[in-house]
């Protein structure tokens, strides 16, 4: 491995340099956690997120890392609406096998307007690059959130777990 020469130093010296006030403008953390807490108020009918209520009292900073990273700069991006990040999340959940978050997520798409049966067709999809067990998984996930939310007194079944 050679060494960088002198000059090329200097021009990544006066790049840093020249780049520094564009540094210094990027988001602040309360930017990208402001960013992060009204994605969650726009998908949770303004309702605080459970998960991350528990999560910032018992793990801070990764509670924090979730708002500003996860929720702010990642699903505040502006390539994706609301519908299909969601219906995207639900997918990926389900094939991996983890029906905590597809059961949040799928809780968002149902309060941002996506029906039931649209869900369902997620978990069918799912059969062919997941397989069987993971759909079924998803399946009763759910159907736990269905039941859930049918239970629930009127007004209260607009949050996400």
């Amino acid at each position: 491995m050679t060494t960088p020469t002198p000059s090329l130093r200097a021009a990544a010296l006066a790049l840093l340099f020249f780049d520094a006030p564009a540094l210094a403008s990027a988001d602040t953390v309360e930017d990208r956690r402001k960013r992060g807490d009204a994605a969650i108020s726009r998908l949770n009918n303004g309702a605080p997120q459970q998960v991350l209520e528990r999560m910032r009292r018992e793990f801070p900073f990764l509670a924090e890392a979730t708002e500003a990273f996860a929720l702010g700069d990642v699903w505040s991006r502006p390539g994706l609406d609301d519908r299909t990040r969601q219906l995207a999340a639900v997918a990926a959940f389900a094939a991996i096998g983890q029906t905590a978050f597809l059961k949040v997520h799928a809780g968002y798409t149902l309060n941002i307007g996506v029906s039931e049966n649209e869900l369902k067709e997620i978990v069918y999809l799912i059969t062919v690059p997941a397989g069987f067990p993971r759909a079924i998984a998803a399946s009763q996930a759910l159907s736990e959130l269905f039941a859930e939310r049918r239970a629930a007194p009127a007004g209260s079944q607009g949050s996400a777990p």
